[in-house]
């Protein structure tokens, strides 16, 4: 899962991650801190830590890139990391046979 939001300060992300975690409670879930990450997208680096669970909590990893549904998201809102593996996996014929040849 995916949670993103636009947001103009570290307080008003941690804000809604304390909403959101209220409702998975709500909802008998809560949000596995082992599974979790965050990422900043901004254009220079930015520490953000955020926190989950009851009294202060564990601060999730913060991340400078990750996958997500196969497509690499960076923390700079780049995608050329994203084009270039792509490129490369495409031009390997045993890992793509669909990708060479005719495209109909």
């Amino acid at each position: 899962m995916m949670l993103s939001c636009w947001l103009h300060s570290s307080q008003d992300l941690q804000h809604v991650l304390e909403r959101f975690a209220a409702e998975c409670e709500a909802a008998g879930m809560r949000i596995s801190t082992s599974k979790s990450e965050a990422m900043v997208l901004d254009r220079k680096r930015v520490a953000c830590p955020l926190r989950v669970g009851w009294r202060g909590g564990e601060v999730l990893p913060q991340v400078e890139e990750f996958k997500y549904l196969g497509v690499l998201f960076t923390s700079e809102g780049k995608m050329e990391r994203e084009i270039d593996r792509r490129i490369d996996w495409c031009s390997r014929p045993q890992l793509c046979g669909r990708c060479t040849g005719p495209s109909w």
